[in-house]
């Protein structure tokens, strides 16, 4: 191997993907490979006669065998594309030596009394180390011919095509959401943001429940499962237990709204209607994290995991304000940490190739104008929330600020009884509605969807078609 990079650098770049000086179990090996990866980067040529006069000037040239043992790895130099096979049976015996020596690892802190690493920091230690052991076992897709990113657009458009809906990405089952955003597209990060109490949680959780309610797999030849339609869905919920979110699907699919299932304020028809919803969900295809107090590298090396054991198509975060950047300086600055935390979010959607949904706060200027409809200055640390995301929607539901608002009605007084009645009026226009507003789309328009809302059992759903409402 290492004699295919001095006879002929160009190997080199066949397998600079694949090999690091570690992965050479022989220390000499490690070394001869480390300088040559350090002449062939800075536009030298790495061959027996540059590779004797760099360890001569180290006085390392005994230490890996001398200027003979450089001439018989020329020798031994094997040619053509059987350069990769080799590089990756070496980079293959490095990782099971990496695998031993972190199970070593492992066995050797759980065996010592350690009160400065208890149980679960020991395990949280091993999966670290076994992600990181993951990622450089993977290999970057690398640079995709242009034809081939034709074909791959093609087939978007024709998946598009043969689905009813004419979308191409995941299915919301909210049809002029659906519509407006063509579904939910691989690789995209989606901000959902809103004020408290607007409902997005509901929407996230109606989302997500949706997709993986509509999920079908297919079989492939070599034995994997193909998502045709719908998604396996990954929630983290950062600030809700799985409980409570299992409890506001159970409401929507019930019609019993959520705090009388919570306090068992039931009777024998709400709990066999409960009964029966619990097993029609058993299967759905919808895993919640709920650990709370997380990094964005903890949630997306989960993530990760979750991809491999059981795979994932969509993935949701309540909320992006409650992850913590992975510096684990917190507070230190926030625009800092938030840019990190949008960024890996943003590169864990392209990575996995899937939509990560993220719901994010909005700042207190929105309270302080007439019009309370949100916009894009109003995501708190906005800048790198708006610049990273590929879609940006806001939760707004005008009737949660009317119902706050309502005028005196006086029979003696015309004017106010005018006023109660504009607002009454305004009120049964938009009561049981809300709006979420696309404030930006990368790749399509923006605009207006306005879906109904039924606040009892916090459940989006779509207006009737011959509805006044629809989408802008």
């Amino acid at each position: 191997m290492i004699g295919s990079v001095l006879y002929d650098n160009n190997a080199f770049q066949r397998i600079a993907d694949l090999l690091q000086p570690s992965d050479f179990y022989a220390p000499a090996h490690a070394e001869i490979f480390d300088a040559c990866v350090r002449l062939i980067q800075n536009g030298r040529v790495a061959d027996g006669v540059t590779l004797r006069e760099q360890f001569e000037k180290n006085e390392r040239l005994a230490e890996i065998g001398g200027a003979q043992y450089l001439a018989e790895l020329l020798d031994s130099a094997a040619f053509g594309p059987e350069v990769q096979d080799y590089a990756r049976i070496i980079r293959d015996l490095a990782m099971r030596r990496e695998l031993i020596n972190i199970g070593a690892g492992v066995q050797t802190r759980a065996m010592v009394p350690d009160r400065d690493l208890d149980g679960s920091q020991q395990l949280e230690t091993a999966e670290r180390e076994l992600f990181a052991l993951a990622e450089r076992g993977s290999t970057g897709r690398g640079f995709a011919s242009f034809s081939d990113a034709l074909t791959e657009s093609l087939q978007m458009a024709e998946a598009a095509f043969k689905r009813d809906g004419k979308i191409a990405g995941i299915a919301t089952a909210l049809d002029d959401l659906d519509h407006k955003l063509g579904g939910l597209h691989n690789s995209d990060l989606i901000i959902l943001a809103g004020r408290p109490s607007m409902g997005k949680t509901s929407l996230a959780t109606n989302i997500a429940y949706n997709a993986a309610s509509a999920y079908r797999g297919e079989k492939q030849e070599d034995g994997s499962v193909k998502t045709i339609q719908g998604a396996k869905v990954a929630f983290f919920s950062l600030e809700m237990s799985s409980e409570q979110l299992a409890t506001r699907i159970l409401a929507e699919r019930t019609g019993i709204n959520a705090h009388k299932i919570r306090q068992g304020d039931l009777d024998k028809h709400d709990f066999e209607r409960l009964r029966d919803a619990t097993e029609e969900l058993q299967n759905l295809p919808l895993v919640i994290d709920d650990q709370g107090g997380i990094s964005v590298s903890q949630l997306a090396a989960r993530a990760r995991r979750q991809q491999r054991v059981g795979g994932i198509d969509l993935i949701i975060i309540d909320y992006l304000q409650l992850l913590s950047g992975s510096s684990g300086k917190a507070n230190e600055n926030r625009v800092q940490e938030i840019t990190q935390i949008t960024t890996t979010l943003k590169a864990l959607a392209k990575e996995l190739q899937v939509p990560v949904i993220a719901l994010s706060q909005l700042s207190r200027a929105v309270e302080q104008r007439e019009d309370k409809r949100p916009q894009l200055s109003d995501l708190r640390e906005s800048g790198s929330i708006e610049q990273d995301a590929d879609v940006v929607m806001f939760v707004y539901r005008e009737s949660y600020y009317l119902e706050r608002t309502e005028p005196q009605a006086d029979a003696d007084n015309p004017s106010a009884n005018e006023n109660w009645h504009n607002w009454r009026q305004r009120m049964d226009q938009v009561y049981g509605t809300a709006e979420v507003i696309i404030g930006k789309q990368r790749h399509g328009p923006i605009g207006k969807v306005v879906l109904s809302f039924d606040a009892n059992v916090t459940r989006f759903g779509n207006l009737a078609r011959d509805d006044q409402h629809g989408f802008d």
